[in-house]
């Protein structure tokens, strides 16, 4: 995803938007290694400013012949079981909600405080 974006010299530039799914903690069953619950990071980050967003996800038990050990799991195969449960749509979803905070950071459209000091 992109953003344009005007600086102070007015000058067009377009700007990236990286995400990057993270895996922060997993909850198993000691007796079999099954993961019951995923703990992930989502963040964003376009160069200038990030936005981030945590969340866990249950799973259910994989069938047996499908199961891998515990000590067989990478990043990339538990995120990609988020992903899956959530669906593309879903993915979009959470990704255009991080872009639309970085696109509030780059033009405020918000403020508080007060005008005396």
């Amino acid at each position: 995803m992109g953003l344009l974006h005007y600086n102070a010299n007015r000058l067009l530039r377009i700007m990236s938007t990286t995400f990057s799914w993270n895996i922060v903690n997993l909850e198993r069953h000691t007796a079999d290694g099954v993961v019951f619950t995923v703990h992930y990071n989502v963040d964003a980050e376009d160069g200038t400013y990030s936005a981030g967003v945590y969340g866990s996800l249950g799973l259910e038990a994989p069938e047996p012949d499908s199961m891998m050990p515990f000590d067989s799991l990478t990043e990339e195969v538990v995120v990609s079981w988020v992903k899956d449960k959530f669906g593309d749509e879903k993915v979009a979803e959470i990704e255009a909600a991080l872009q639309a905070q970085l696109d509030e950071k780059h033009a405020l459209s918000k403020a508080s405080g007060v005008p005396w000091s």
